[in-house]
Formats: structure tokens, C-alpha cells, sequence
């Protein structure tokens, strides 16, 4: 399925970063290390990289991970990309500075349960993660995003699931997108940035 949706000439959801991650890049740091789960075609682990970040990437689509590479040739940068199923990821082979999840809400609940504890097990110490998705509402556009509610996220929900992070920022609201061809038009969003525990 995900090879089918990639292989479309082109990038699905742009070459710039999601508007959120640009919005929250101040808190990066050149040097830092970085897992960028679920991340397609390459415009969120190519930018960590063009801030001077040492990023991992992973997907699903061999595709997907074709396209990222040569957005990464085009860009100048390197990333260490892996074709893999998110379901038997190894979360615990090592720790990173910041993990990022943006739009990957094709998880039911239990595997997106499962996903959200991994990526805290992958943070190092002081570590951030930034996640980024659609809310419920989001059920009232037709500008992307899954049709499945369970899929969709609260602010009760993220709560829940990093309740032993610090919560540095959480937010419910709608905005205009512009990112390729697949996210365009009003959304309902949700933005969490959480720290680990040192």
C-alpha cells in the first residue's frame, strides 16, 4: 500500500518540513542526535539534518526511502536511512536527542500505544520529542489525514501517553496547511513537545 501511494512522481507532502517542526527548530542543536519515525519521502529528517543534527530515519516504503535519499543528495546532507516495518522496530538499540513523529496515524490504537512507548524508550536522558498530528475535528475537513477516528489524537490522549515526560508545550488548533499535495487546506492539529527526565 505505502509503495502504491510513493510511487507517484513527485512528493506527496512536499520537500519543506512540516510547518510545525520549523516552528520548533529553535530548540535544536547542531550536533544532536535524532530518530525521525514513520518519515516517507524525507522533508523532516533532511531539514533535522540541514540543522547540522545527526538523524536516523526509518519507513516502512522502500519508495518512500528512494525518494528521501535523493532529497538528501539534493540538499547536501546525510541521513542514516532504514527501510523497516515500525511494528518490529528496535526501540531500545539506542538513544537520541530528540525523536520526532509527524502525521503517522495510520496506527490503530494499540500499535500507536505501542509506537508512543518505544519512541520514549528512545530518548536519551533530557532527550525532546516532537509529535504532530490531526485531532478528531480533523474529521470535518477534507484536507488529509485518516478517515478513522481511533486513529486521531487529544490533548487527554497525549497527555496520558507521556505523562512521565515533561510537557514543555500541547496544543489543540486548526491552521491552513500548504505541504505538498496531500495535506493543503484548513486542518485540526495537535502539536506535543515533551522532554525525558534527565
Amino acid at each position: 500500500m505505502w509503495n502504491d501511494r510513493y510511487k507517484a512522481p513527485g512528493y506527496l507532502f512536499g520537500t519543506d518540513p512540516a510547518a510545525f517542526l520549523g516552528r520548533e527548530a529553535g530548540r535544536l542543536v547542531a550536533g544532536q542526535t535524532a530518530l525521525c519515525v514513520a518519515d516517507g519521502e524525507g522533508r523532516n529528517s533532511v531539514f533535522l539534518a540541514e540543522q547540522g543534527l545527526a538523524v536516523t530515519a526509518m519507513d516502512a516504503s522502500d519508495v518512500a526511502v528512494d525518494k528521501a535519499r535523493a532529497l538528501a543528495e539534493t540538499k547536501g546532507v546525510t541521513v542514516d536511512f532504514h527501510v523497516a516495518d515500525i511494528a518490529t522496530w528496535d526501540w531500545s538499540a539506542r538513544r537520541y536527542d530528540v525523536v520526532v513523529g509527524v502525521f503517522f496515524q495510520f496506527a490503530n490504537p494499540a500499535l500507536r500505544d505501542a509506537i508512543f512507548a518505544g519512541m520514549v524508550r528512545a530518548l536519551a536522558p533530557g532527550g525532546l520529542l516532537l509529535l504532530h498530528g490531526y485531532t478528531p475535528a480533523q474529521l470535518g475537513h477534507d484536507t488529509g489525514g485518516p478517515r478513522i477516528l481511533e486513529n486521531l489524537y487529544t490533548s487527554d490522549l497525549l497527555g496520558d501517553r507521556f505523562k512521565n515526560l515533561d510537557i514543555l508545550h500541547l496544543a489543540e488548533y486548526e491552521a491552513d496547511l500548504s505541504e505538498g499535495s496531500r495535506h493543503v487546506g484548513r486542518s485540526a492539529l495537535i502539536d506535543l513537545v515533551a522532554q525525558r527526565r534527565v
